[in-house]
């Protein structure tokens, strides 16, 4: 068995495009071997600015043969009556390429048939190759792709060569205007020329003789390992920035760290502001001292191991340095404008064309924020300090360094506030309320921040649903399921209990006549939308499907309260007794949905002691007697688990009722009543969850 190796050589490939793209060529390629029946090995990828490349191992020297049967017309229709093969026969033999006498009969649900038993021999895996290999290049998914010449095939960059060897042979097409051959490509500018291959399985090696690193973990561990060593050498660390190492990974084939410096004037800047500058514009890594505070150095990843590195370093300062001087100036700028000015400058930033502009955004936010403090009980100063950060939350959208560098939007506005003497919290929440920046991000650390968060996200909700913004498929482009996740993950982890119903509402009722007519109907849609979102994170954290259906079923309205019901359920239903239980109360809810009693609410039904006919619906009344009280303490005070384990008793003479009667008795009293006593039995986890729900 050979090895396969597919190189293709472009120019300059964008940094983001090269894992995506690598990806799907593995996909590709693999699906397309298993449909042509090649077996074969270990597949890996290699990738630089200038290649894409895949490897594969043990390639069969040929298809798996395949024997097939296909059907063809009823045995009626292909025989006569003397047995004797029709013209239906003979089609379908010749069709299916076999002799008429191989021809055979098959039974089926629908008859006799004809069937034609054939053995497809499998082909040599090179010849294969020469067709799959050209549409697996042409089909690799770019963001954006390019045609050039007069070239009808697209692709990121303009491709130059094509390797494509199987063993130490080459496999034989064209895509475009480039025959496939054993030619790469050196490094550009340190080994311009052509490399060589005389086998699929020198590649890496040869590549690397011609300053090529191609393996892509080798290239990463090599950046790491250049920028510690240089950071080092300037006295300092590297300031961590694992999404930079990838970046600058894929815009180097070889490379080589250099360190420059800047003028320490512009460390009145905010480091935010000095990092943001090197990082964006110039994919420069930024160094810190020992004790974290950014130093006037940088260190750039070159491409080309160049003689005269102080030379090389002496560019990139004079790059840099005019990206500092503009941010210096937009900083210094900016200081000059109060938060009242940028406050007025927001009713020119349209939030969206029909829910107005960010200082009607920001006039909402700062209600529902009120709204919110009144709800959890927060005192006086907690009250103005969510209002004045949720009121100056948005102003940095309008000055000129978040304009420059829109990435630092909220942190600015906390630089500014901090200079402006805001006081408490307030800096801090205007940073915060953008948490959680994405899956798994930072949440706010403070009371303040959270709240804020709570109420700019709800405000979004509750306006696009308002004027038919919800996302659609996959279509979301106000990210509104990403900010909902937010609003569930914050309150859980604040434990804020509220009602996010009555928040919703609250919510709408700030975009007055766009829901006044319609109000309930958005509160559900918006309700079940959070509702959805939850069952996601529950079940990314790690509970039962059905625990979490069971427990969505019955409320999701206070956050922390759902968290703590579906960890007590997950927990109890662990124990080895918990199953028969569930099948008890199962069919206690069962039995009421049918006898169409609303599970939970009708507690008041009238319940006779006189009708009882059996001494087992006596005892599961004073069971349930005698546990009532205590569920109802344990649930006040949120500890599901003891609750559910008080409910857990109650399976004795819940067993003892549905063997000594029949709940559905023919007698209408004797009926209800002993639906009376389910009633009160379900009305002790209906709170809890919802039984019929859970898998047994």
């Amino acid at each position: 068995m050979e090895k396969l190796l597919l190189e293709i050589g472009a120019e300059e490939i964008p940094a983001g495009y090269i894992a995506p793209a690598l990806q799907a060529m593995q996909v590709q390629l693999t699906e397309k071997l298993a449909a042509a029946r090649i077996a074969h090995g270990a597949i890996r990828t290699f990738g630089t600015p200038r290649r894409l490349a895949i490897e594969i191992d043990g390639m069969a020297p040929k298809q798996r043969s395949e024997s097939i049967e296909v059907m063809g017309p009823p045995a009626r229709v292909g025989f006569d009556e003397g047995g004797k093969p029709t013209v239906a026969a003979q089609k379908f033999a010749e069709k299916a390429g076999v002799p008429l006498s191989r021809l055979k009969r098959k039974v089926t649900d629908k008859g006799e048939y004809l069937v034609a038993r054939k053995t497809e021999r499998g082909l040599v895996t090179r010849s294969v190759l020469k067709k799959l290999l050209p549409e697996v290049v042409l089909a690799v998914p770019f963001p954006k792709s390019m045609r050039w010449a007069d070239l009808d095939i697209t692709f990121a960059r303009p491709i130059h060569t094509i390797v494509a060897l199987l063993g130490d042979k080459t496999i034989p097409f064209r895509v475009g205007n480039i025959k496939s051959g054993r030619n790469s490509c050196g490094h550009v500018f340190m080994a311009p020329g052509k490399v060589k291959l005389s086998q699929a399985g020198n590649y890496t090696d040869a590549l690397r003789q011609a300053h090529v690193i191609a393996d892509i973990d080798a290239r990463r561990r090599l950046v790491v390992e250049e920028v510690t060593r240089a950071a080092a050498a300037a006295g300092g660390r590297v300031l961590a920035d694992d999404a930079l190492v990838d970046i600058v990974t894929n815009l180097v084939e070889n490379p080589v760290a250099t360190t420059g410096r800047f003028e320490t004037q512009f460390l009145e800047v905010p480091k935010e502001v000095l990092i943001t500058a090197m990082r964006e514009h110039q994919k420069y890594f930024a160094v810190v001292d020992p004790a974290g505070q950014l130093m006037p150095a940088f260190i750039a990843i070159n491409n080309t191991r160049t003689r005269d590195l102080a030379l090389v370093a002496t560019g990139h300062e004079r790059v840099l340095r005019a990206r500092l001087s503009d941010a210096q100036f937009f900083y210094r700028a900016d200081l000059k404008v109060s938060a009242e000015e940028r406050l007025e400058k927001l009713s020119g930033v349209l939030f969206q064309a029909d829910l107005g502009s960010m200082r009607a955004k920001s006039k909402r936010i700062a209600a529902l924020g009120r709204y919110l403090v009144d709800t959890v009980g927060g005192d006086a100063d907690l009250a103005r300090q969510v209002e004045r950060a949720a009121t100056l939350c948005k102003t940095d959208l309008v000055s000129q360094v978040v304009v420059e560098f829109p990435k630092l939007q909220g942190v600015m506005g906390r630089v500014y506030a901090a200079v402006a003497g805001e006081p408490g919290d307030v800096p801090a929440a205007i940073e915060e309320h953008y948490r959680p920046a994405r899956s798994g991000g930072a949440l706010p650390e403070t009371r303040t921040g959270a709240l804020v968060a709570i109420a700019d996200k709800m405000d979004s909700i509750c306006g696009c649903f308002s004027v038919g913004l919800a996302p659609t498929g996959a279509a979301d482009p106000y990210a509104l399921r990403r900010q909902a996740i937010g609003v569930v993950q914050i309150l859980r982890a604040m434990n804020l209990s509220l009602s996010l119903r009555a928040l919703i509402q609250f919510g709408l009722s700030q975009f007055g006549d766009k829901t006044a007519d319609r109000k309930d109907d958005l509160t559900d849609a918006i309700y079940r939308f959070f509702e959805s979102r939850i069952d996601g994170i529950l079940a990314d954290h790690g509970f039962a499907k059905d625990s979490v259906a069971a427990i969505t079923a019955v409320s999701v309205d206070q956050i922390p309260d759902a968290w703590r019901r579906v960890e007590a359920l997950d927990r109890i239903r662990a124990e080895a007794d918990f199953g028969p239980l569930a099948v008890a109360f199962k069919r206690t809810v069962n039995i009421l949905k049918k006898s169409d009693q609303d599970v939970g609410r009708k507690t008041d039904l009238p319940l006779d002691e006189g009708l009882f006919e059996n001494p087992c619906e006596g005892a599961l009344l004073q069971a349930y007697k005698a546990v009532k009280e205590k569920v109802a303490a344990t649930v006040l005070d949120g500890d599901y688990e003891a609750a559910l384990r008080h409910i857990a008793t109650l399976k004795a003479p819940v067993d003892d009722f549905f063997e000594g009667v029949m709940v559905m008795a023919d007698d209408d009293a004797v009926r209800t009543n002993r639906l009376a006593l389910l009633d009160r039995l379900a009305g002790l986890f209906t709170n809890i969850a919802d039984f019929s729900k859970i898998t047994t």
